[in-house]
């Protein structure tokens, strides 16, 4: 149906890319449903965002100045997000078909290129009448190092220290720009808008403020609009992907082919989820609780356009697959926004041994021991140095594979000669020398791509005012005369620590019965994930009567005994409730190692952290057992 016919009802948003690894037939087959008005992706993550900003700096100052290339000369170092015309080109015929809106992320770096992409491949296929329009803004290198001259700090919001003390020379940085840029280019007639680092549910946002021609100053409708984009921005996640009760859907089967979520806001911005017809997976209260815990850092989400609170969030399950999503507020937007500031660190690589049998521990250790001494005082060469044990090797195992380990040694340096493959006395030759007096039981890996250095960067998570986004809208049709933005005219402050708290008046926890020593995953399902380095962890529970033994259970310093000394890195954690939807979520300050672009770590983005965390034994109560594990 288009989406002239009717602005009262609920306009119906499809999600269909949460990452540039997505599936490429999401587009045509949601756009192949009339009943879809907008579809929205997300193509972009920090990784990308690095890799584009700086593939973009270094194009940048190796293009030659002649005569402007040729279109595919162009392409062929282009910085958007490739993956996406894969997407985008065989659902042509369907956005044609139904009328069907799409908005999507995918620009990356090189949004404009994009544009011209698109339009040359709409062309082709006979649909030149479509109107592409693309979003400038992101890219605030220009910006930042004008404010770093004046003095600008720049605070990380993972740990609070300032650039100056980072070390490392930034080149470029991009912004998370709001939704009503996207609103914008579809009240100018867009069909098509393409967007660079828009935060993930800006799309959404900016598609039900245009159906619903919200003003700016909407807040509790534009916040249900941002949540609702927080729910579908990952397609799969809302509908069964990374979900604690995944065995349920093996059971019938739906396990593959999970659908793509659908997002049906009404006028007030009280949302619905749904999914894709005659698809695998679901949506349920449990799954939709899962997405939401994913990213959130507090009880306040934080956009260019408004800040959601969710601490009276309620979900219901109205039907088989629909979960209604109320009790949403909005307030008014920071002046700030997230920025993200990237510099090359060094060049990183690892070896990896597989290691069988008894003793593992002790295998691992005389391995790292002859190869720390094969490196002598070179072991200050290197700016990170880790020996992992990954895995155990029990007795009896099932079969070999299952009783080997993976023993990595990851190097990170500033110094690239250390860890040139090719010399005498360098990384890889210190690692494969000691082969022939190592431990028994120890393999060589035969794929050595790992050991070739590649260049890493790191990422520094700030703030910058709205203000200095150079926010233009550009519609490729007409006069293709740019359309200066504004940001927001009323804004709140903010503190940077948001609520944390324990629980108000625990129950005790004697009184819940008789306990068994059990996985505290066999009865609380959860999610984890990260931003920059930081992990947030979300934990919830089926019933309501477990509600008060999860929120009684589940303290900061309980957390600190799940994670154990190993893994607690000392620094800080936040609590707070949703008593809505049974959770209790915690926020690990700075636990992932710099974040993923430069993480030594396993678990680079912060996606495994929940499940070790279901893993450890508690007392678990046993009239909840009794009810079945998950």
């Amino acid at each position: 149906m288009a989406p002239s016919t009717d602005r009262k009802r609920a306009v119906r948003i499809a999600g269909c890319s949460g990452g540039f690894t997505d599936r490429s037939t999401a587009i045509a087959r949601m756009a192949g449903d009339p009943e879809v008005d907008v579809v929205m992706g997300d193509w972009l993550s920090e990784m990308t965002m690095t890799v584009h900003g700086s593939g973009k700096v270094k194009n940048s100052s190796t293009q030659n100045g002649g005569a402007k290339a040729s279109l595919e000369e162009r392409m062929k170092s282009a910085m958007y997000a490739e993956t996406f015309l894969q997407c985008f080109e065989p659902a042509i015929p369907n956005l044609v078909k139904n009328k069907t809106k799409l908005a999507v992320n995918a620009g990356a770096s090189d949004t404009e290129l994009l544009a011209e992409v698109v339009i040359d491949l709409l062309e082709k296929q006979g649909a030149g009448h479509l109107k592409v329009a693309w979003i400038e803004g992101d890219d605030v290198t220009g910006p930042v190092n004008k404010l770093i001259k004046t003095g600008e700090k720049f605070e990380s919001l993972m740990h609070g220290k300032k650039l100056e003390e980072w070390g490392m020379e930034p080149i470029c940085a991009q912004a998370y720009l709001g939704g009503l840029c996207i609103a914008e280019a579809f009240r100018q007639g867009a069909d098509i808008v393409l967007a660079g680092r828009v935060a993930d549910a800006a799309p959404v946002i900016g598609a039900a403020a245009w159906w619903h021609d919200w003003k700016n100053d909407q807040f509790d409708e534009l916040a249900s609009a941002l949540i609702a984009g927080h729910l579908i921005e990952c397609s799969s996640y809302v509908c069964g992907g990374y979900y604690s009760m995944f065995k349920d859907l093996m059971k019938t089967g739906k396990h593959v082919n999970m659908g793509f979520p659908i997002a049906e806001i009404e006028y007030d911005g009280t949302f619905n989820i749904a999914k894709e017809k005659n698809s695998g997976g679901c949506v349920t209260v449990g799954s939709c609780a899962s997405q939401l815990l994913y990213e959130i850092q507090g009880p306040l989400y934080y956009n260019c356009d408004v800040t959601a609170d969710i601490t009276n969030i309620k979900m219901e399950q109205v039907s088989e697959e629909l979960v209604r999503v109320s009790g949403v507020k909005g307030l008014p937007p920071p002046p700030t926004t997230k920025v993200g500031i990237t510099a090359p660190a060094g060049w990183q690589c690892e070896w990896h041994f597989f290691i069988c049998g008894l003793d593992i521990e002790e295998k691992c250790k005389i391995t790292e021991d002859q190869i720390r001494y094969a490196m002598g005082d070179n072991v200050k060469r290197f700016s990170t140095l880790k020996f992992h044990q990954n895995g155990s090797s029990p007795i009896d195992a099932y079969n070999q594979d299952v009783a080997t380990v993976d023993f990595r040694v990851f190097a990170q340096t500033s110094d690239p000669e250390v860890v040139r493959p090719d010399i005498p006395n360098g990384f890889n030759r210190w690692c494969l020398e000691v082969f022939l007096q190592s431990a028994p039981g120890l393999s060589l890996s035969n794929d050595l791509r790992q050991i070739v250095p590649k260049p890493y960067y790191e990422y520094w998570v700030s703030l910058l005012p709205q203000d200095q986004l150079p926010l233009r809208l550009h519609n490729l049709w007409g006069d293709n005369k740019p359309i200066e933005l504004s940001p927001p005219k009323i804004t709140k402050e903010y503190p940077r620590q948001q609520q944390s708290y324990e629980t108000t008046s625990p129950v005790d926890l004697a009184s819940f019965g008789e306990t068994v020593r059990a996985p505290l995953g066999y009865i609380v399902a959860g999610r984890s994930g990260d931003k920059a380095s930081d992990c947030n962890c979300g934990f919830y529970v089926r019933h309501d009567d477990e509600w008060d033994w999860l929120r009684s259970f589940l303290t900061i310093d309980r957390i600190k005994q799940l994670l154990g000394p190993v893994e607690y890195k000392g620094k800080p954690i936040d609590r707070f409730e949703l008593p809505g939807i049974r959770a209790v979520h915690f926020l690990l300050h700075d636990h992932l190692d710099r974040g993923y672009n430069a993480c030594s770590n396993y678990d680079t983005l912060g996606k495994n952290a929940m499940e070790y965390l279901r893993s450890k034994t508690v007392d678990l109560p046993k009239k909840f057992l009794d009810r079945g594990r998950i």
